[in-house]
């Protein structure tokens, strides 16, 4: 049985950032231009990459409301927003769950209260980046109903990711 709560800061911070946050991946995107303007390619690439989660001992950051996952007494699903009141829509700036337990509905149940909490604060999409070499992320969040709304080439430029792109995607919050 899954628990989905909202995160206790700081109490929970050692156990989030005990959370599996690596990937592995056989495919990164390439933009291409195609006859009805860009389209994202998959080529071959071995990638394998540990997600950042350097802003959850900040006090400022670009998100102020999270939760946690919890199975059997344990923290294995985080997910952290920011809601943006200008174009009314809700940025998730963090969804990791742990390896072990990938593909049992964790980041959907995540997702589903982060919407709630979107549609409670009249939010009309929620939004999010991803980068271009971590396609089980992007499938993972085709599958939750967001679609690719752009991309930025040069967004990881003179950091630690420099190469990929970073593909922003978004779902509608239905009335």
């Amino acid at each position: 049985m899954i628990e989905i709560r909202p995160a206790r800061l700081p109490d929970d911070i050692e156990a989030i950032e005990a959370i599996d946050r690596s990937f592995r991946s056989d495919t990164a995107l390439a933009p291409i231009r195609g006859d009805h303007g860009i389209e994202f390619l998959p080529y071959g690439v071995a990638v394998e990459k540990v997600l950042p989660l350097d802003d959850l001992r900040e006090v400022e950051r670009a998100w102020d409301t999270a939760w946690v996952a919890v199975r059997d007494g344990t923290l294995c699903g985080f997910a952290a927003v920011g809601f943006q009141e200008w174009n009314r829509r809700l940025a998730l700036w963090h969804l990791y769950v742990d390896a072990s337990v990938r593909g049992q509905g964790v980041a959907r149940r995540l997702i589903d209260v982060v919407a709630a909490h979107a549609r409670g604060l009249g939010a009309r999409h929620l939004w999010l980046e991803a980068s271009s070499v971590n396609t089980p992320a992007i499938e993972a969040y085709k599958a939750l109903d967001f679609q690719v709304t752009g991309f930025d080439l040069t967004l990881y430029d003179g950091t630690e990711s420099e190469g990929e792109f970073a593909l922003f995607l978004s779902r509608a919050l239905e009335d």
